[in-house]
């Protein structure tokens, strides 16, 4: 790629990070930082029902044994404040340190008032300003959030949600854009709600005692325009840290590729600190799949490692036989189930690179810029399968347990190169 001067390169360097506040979020000896130079912080959240402590604890510890640094829980009754305790107790139990983040709407100034253990045990608060109360109810009940928030050292995200916007705010912001000799469209005041509503709720959480650096804003909506517009202007109008995410990303491939659509660009340029990837899951789907699809959103634009990435061509005329599409999906579980033990025991190891590929046209050549790869034989092609570690060919595999015994030779090329 050439710049407009010939002789000079386009510069494809990193992605600089919009510089904002650091929020420290701690459960015991684990301290996750979200802003600052933190690498962007992958959360989740559990679809169990709070007040089945065993349940939620355990998709608790699924989920971030998948690699989510927070999780949130659901608080929205008596009965579900009243287990969050319990929940923290089973997951200290099974070594589990992730923090916890409560979810509140309508009634969290109750719970958190009348709970005070679940305010304690919780290691962050998700405020929604839309959803605090109506009328003069709402400042007393925001503020009654905030200060129990201060009163613990919690830090509070303000999620300000397109599906739960304050209208008495919404309707001053459209009084004011009447006003304005060349009022703008219903979009463009939408927007501004939101960006407002945050900032607004941020600057009076600061005035009732909030630290400044115990505050994430973030501004979510359904579409991926909407929200790489709402963020950018967002990202201009402060310097809290931002949270991203469509609100309801949707099901499988859609929700997969809208959510990717709209974070790569932002994160592209350098806005946002904390990420979900919220996906509606199939009917007794995987709920860490919302995990692994945030990891491989910032592994594949280079923001961070989580665990070796497969690299495996799609497929073709030449490649009608299935073995290969078979071998890199067990290669790839293969490294993902390793690395709970591979992160402590091999340090590095998320970066190793391994292709699994089908045929001779760009088998080897793919091979031998991996780490470690195989090219299997294609239509037609002799029934054998080069193996080349760090560009070089090692090996020649055939028979009926290539499968095996290349996935032995990358076990004793990261307990060789690693740790």
């Amino acid at each position: 790629m050439k710049s407009e001067n010939e002789n000079e390169p386009v510069s494809l360097g990193a992605v600089t990070r919009r510089p904002c506040r650091s929020v420290e979020i701690v459960h015991g000896k684990r301290k996750v930082i979200v802003g600052g130079n933190a690498p962007v912080v992958i959360q989740s959240m559990t679809n169990t029902d709070t007040v089945d402590a065993i349940g939620t604890a355990i998709q608790v510890k699924e989920l971030a044994r998948a690699g989510s640094e927070l999780v949130r829980i659901t608080v929205n009754t008596p009965e579900a404040a009243r287990a969050v305790p319990g929940i923290r107790e089973h997951l200290d139990r099974m070594d589990i340190d992730v923090p916890l983040v409560g979810d509140f709407h309508y009634n969290g100034h109750t719970l958190l008032k009348e709970f005070p253990e679940c305010a304690q045990a919780l290691s962050k608060y998700r405020i929604n300003p839309g959803n605090v109360g109506q009328g003069a109810k709402r400042d007393t009940q925001f503020a009654q959030m905030i200060e129990i928030a201060a009163r613990y050292d919690k830090p509070v995200r303000i999620g300000v949600n397109w599906g739960s916007l304050d209208q008495g705010l919404l309707a001053r912001i459209m009084d004011e854009n009447a006003q304005r000799a060349l009022p703008w469209s219903s979009q463009a005041v939408m927007y501004e709600a939101l960006i407002v509503s945050a900032l607004e709720n941020a600057q009076r959480a600061e005035q009732l005692g909030l630290a400044g650096d115990k505050i994430i804003l973030s501004c979510k909506v359904s579409g991926v325009q909407d929200l790489i517009a709402v963020y950018r202007e967002l990202a201009q109008r402060c310097d809290y840290p931002l949270h991203l995410g469509l609100t309801e990303a949707g099901m499988g491939s859609k929700g997969i590729v809208a959510s990717t659509a709209a974070l790569a660009v932002l994160l592209q340029e350098g806005i946002g600190d904390t990420i979900r990837i919220s996906l509606t899951p199939e009917p007794g789907g995987d709920r860490c799949r919302e995990v692994i699809v945030g990891q491989e959103i910032l592994q594949t634009m280079g923001l961070r490692k989580f665990t070796p990435m497969v690299i495996a061509c799609p497929g073709c005329g030449r490649t009608t036989s299935t073995v290969f599409q078979e071998l890199a999906d067990d290669i790839q579980t293969f490294l993902r189930e390793q690395m709970p033990v591979w992160k402590t025991a091999y340090p590095g190891v998320e970066a190793m690179n391994v292709a699994v590929m089908g045929c001779i046209v760009n088998g080897p050549g793919e091979s031998k810029h991996a780490n470690i790869g195989i090219s299997l034989p294609g239509t037609g092609e002799s029934p054998a399968a080069p193996v080349f570690v760090d560009g070089v060919k090692t090996v020649t595999l055939r028979g009926d347990h290539i499968a095996r015994e290349f996935q032995d030779i990358v076990m004793k090329y990261v307990q060789s190169n690693y740790g």
